[in-house]
């Protein structure tokens, strides 16, 4: 019988986002051969265990974000997959999310909102926030808005205390134009710019509209208001990083080209829940659609909201979100089916009745052709099953 191979994963469990690449890993050892896990208590960038340096394993998966750990993952000369994007060890395999999909969703919540003045907050210590403020910013202007950037100083900078970043929040959120949506390059990021607001007795959403990303349901019900937030698909990171060490483990040559994992999709509170947009009729629209889009609603339903002719509120629409009213119903309906598909185990009967769609055959003719799959192959892609 073939022994079990022995991985350590050196990655902490302090926040939601490593929490689930880790429940992603956990997937990958229950599908395939097992592992002898080793998890050790690891504090993010601090030092390399002790134990490291004697250790005799098989293959690690680490979030690498120092030098110092770098150089003792190089000397162990064991397989190692990184699911960190400091890139310290740049010719080693690697997963992280894909950030430009990160900021378009951001990008597209705000829009979508009225928004026409969009600002991103980023901490510059980290790649991830700097890819994500590099996209956001490019996605802004591609829409004709006005962009606003700051940067707080690095979270791990010497120098670094809350009280100087707080400072710089306020300075700049009190030069800022309202109203305005931001997204933060993280959960912690937004939860801080919600304290400044009401410090400043600046009104959430009203005037300032904040997005965070990584979705920790805690953090996020715990912020006041509570915080919408991208929802990052981290057990597939944790899938996919597990699969690339058993495959360094076999001897397969596997390059360092990145492994980025596409979000999957948002979860929308309180800190983004207004519409911007000045066109009344328009306005009580969208609010109705996104009310009512999982209870089978279609145009007409909309008409008998706002006195306008479909032909006068499809022009508005067109011109104000990008869509017409029909496809602003099949969109929310949609990015509710993959949630549902990803989240959850439920039947695609009950997925269409939750969805607004009178049998499942017509969600999955729909679903196909806006995402290019049926939902049962989505949801094997998505849930990792075979």
């Amino acid at each position: 019988m073939k022994d079990r191979r022995s991985v350590a994963l050196l990655v902490e469990t302090s926040n939601s986002y490593a929490r689930g690449v880790l429940e992603g890993v956990v997937d990958y050892v229950r599908q395939h051969e097992g592992w002898s896990i080793f998890l050790p208590e690891q504090e993010r960038g601090g030092s390399p265990p002790a134990w490291l340096s004697r250790w005799k394993g098989d293959g690690i998966i680490a979030r690498i974000e120092t030098e110092e750990i770098a150089r003792t993952m190089r000397r162990t000369g064991l397989p190692i997959v990184d699911v960190s994007a400091a890139r310290h060890l740049p010719d080693i395999p690697w997963v992280e999310t894909d950030d430009e999909a990160i900021a378009r969703i951001g990008v597209d919540h705000l829009v979508e909102r009225g928004f026409r003045h969009l600002a991103f907050c980023g901490d510059p210590g980290f790649n991830w926030s700097v890819w994500r403020k590099q996209n956001f910013e490019r996605l802004v202007m591609e829409t004709g808005c006005q962009c606003y950037i700051h940067e707080t100083i690095a979270h791990f900078d010497v120098s670094y205390s809350w009280n100087r970043e707080k400072r710089g929040l306020i300075n700049w959120l009190n030069r800022l134009p309202r109203p305005i949506g931001i997204m933060a390059c993280y959960d912690i990021k937004a939860q801080k710019i919600l304290d400044v607001c009401r410090e400043l007795n600046i009104a959430v959403p009203e005037e300032v509209a904040v997005i965070g990303v990584d979705n920790d349901e805690l953090l996020c019900g715990l912020a006041d208001p509570p915080l919408t937030s991208v929802i990052c698909n981290t057990r597939r990171t944790g899938f996919e990083a597990a699969s690339l060490l058993d495959r360094l483990m076999s001897g397969e040559k596997v390059g360092s080209e990145p492994i980025l994992v596409k979000p999957i999709g948002i979860a929308a509170r309180q800190s983004t829940d207004i519409l911007a947009i000045e066109d009344r009729e328009v306005a009580i629209a969208v609010r109705f659609i996104r009310e009512n889009a999982w209870n089978g609603i279609n145009v007409n339903d909309v008409l008998r909201e706002v006195p306008l002719s479909r032909r006068v509120l499809e022009n508005r629409f067109l011109k104000i979100l990008g869509r017409t009213p029909h496809e602003e119903i099949t969109r929310l309906k949609i990015d509710r089916v993959k949630q549902l598909l990803t989240e959850t185990d439920l039947p695609l009967t009950e997925i269409a009745r939750r969805t607004g769609y009178r049998h499942d055959e017509y969600l999955s003719v729909a679903f196909k052709k806006s995402v290019g799959v049926p939902p049962r192959i989505f949801r094997q892609t998505e849930r990792f099953q075979e």
